[in-house]
């Protein structure tokens, strides 16, 4: 009887230390090729560092999961979310670098800036990253030198597209643009906005936020002082979007976005892409460097490869929008 009490203690404890082995803080996940895992087969650690939460980087991160579960490779994620704290931010980086990780996936400006600081020796792939080279993340988006190369979220044409068109069809010429100008990435679309309004009679009338919780406040005091909103890939402000499209909705403004995902989110229009898109060549990226032992210096950034105008109709009639025939030929509606 005692031999078995004590042999039931045992297999109870080594229990309780698998089980204990599972459970953390952090969020985890793994991706496998359909063919399963074999003993021999080499189970990367990749560390997730993401700036916020909100779609479009969400999108983005599933992406470049899904890419590597395609190519086969079997993959421990350690995902961390900065909640938009630069301390957390950096700390993050820190982690992954101490844990001795065999990548880390940075999802934003900040999120890549953070991890460079933290090593020159580990691969970073980036994606959501508007401006790689003013980041200082890269020596040019053909040669990137270091250990870093990803994908932007800038397509060239998107900003110069969404001028054009807010000059040709919306009435006014006072263009309201909240944003974060502590966001090097913002910094850089507010100076590509500006260059695509040379020509033109709109004027940028900006409002500057350093967190979320700013957002509403800075959008409501721009309201009587502008005649449509543009909002930028900007990560504190796209993370609180449905204060802004709250305001625009109160108070008929119409509402620009720099991504499709703040347009099914209530925005009335943008050209964009699939941040899902750029995760996933982000992905693959990732997946030459461990599998094939490629250098993230010699991968080229890569850009989004598709651009479209999507307009959402439900929007434009919460923001008293009339919708223009000659649109249906260059847009893709949503309701």
């Amino acid at each position: 009887m005692g031999q078995s009490i004590r042999w039931l203690a045992a297999v109870c404890a080594a229990s309780f230390l698998l089980l204990g082995g599972c459970s953390g803080a952090k969020e985890t996940g793994s991706s496998q090729g359909s063919g399963g895992k074999s003993e021999k087969e080499k189970t990367y650690k990749i560390g997730v560092t993401q700036i916020v939460e909100h779609p479009s980087l969400d999108a983005a991160r599933k992406g470049f999961q899904q890419a590597l579960k395609d190519k086969g490779l079997s993959v421990e994620y350690d995902v961390q979310i900065a909640q938009g704290d630069q301390s957390n931010n950096q700390t993050i980086a820190n982690n992954f670098v101490s844990d001795g990780v065999d990548l880390i996936f940075a999802n934003s400006t900040p999120s890549a800036q953070a991890a460079l600081n933290a090593t020159k020796d580990i691969p970073i792939v980036f994606t959501s990253v508007t401006d790689p080279v003013g980041a200082q993340l890269v020596q040019s988006m053909e040669k990137p030198g270091g250990n870093v190369t990803g994908t932007t979220d800038t397509h060239p044409e998107a900003i110069p597209k969404t001028v054009q068109f807010i000059d040709k069809y919306i009435k006014g010429n006072r263009v309201g643009m909240v944003y974060n100008a502590g966001e090097q990435n913002s910094a850089a679309q507010i100076e590509q906005v500006k260059k695509a309004m040379q020509g033109t009679d709109l004027q940028i009338v900006p409002a500057s936020v350093s967190t979320s919780a700013e957002v509403k406040q800075a959008t409501e005091s721009l309201v009587g002082k502008v005649d449509c909103l543009y909002i930028i890939t900007d990560n504190t402000v796209v993370s609180a979007l449905e204060s802004v499209i709250q305001v625009a909705n109160e108070h008929d403004i119409p509402l620009f976005v720099g991504e499709l995902d703040s347009v099914k989110r209530g925005g009335f229009a943008a050209y964009g892409f699939d941040y899902y898109d750029i995760g996933y060549e982000a992905g693959e990226m990732a997946a030459q460097i461990l599998q094939n032992g490629k250098k993230p210096a010699d991968l080229p950034v890569q850009y989004p490869q598709k651009l479209k105008l999507v307009i959402n109709k439900k929007a434009a009639q919460e923001m008293g929008i009339k919708l223009n025939p000659e649109w249906d030929s260059i847009a893709e509606y949503i309701e």
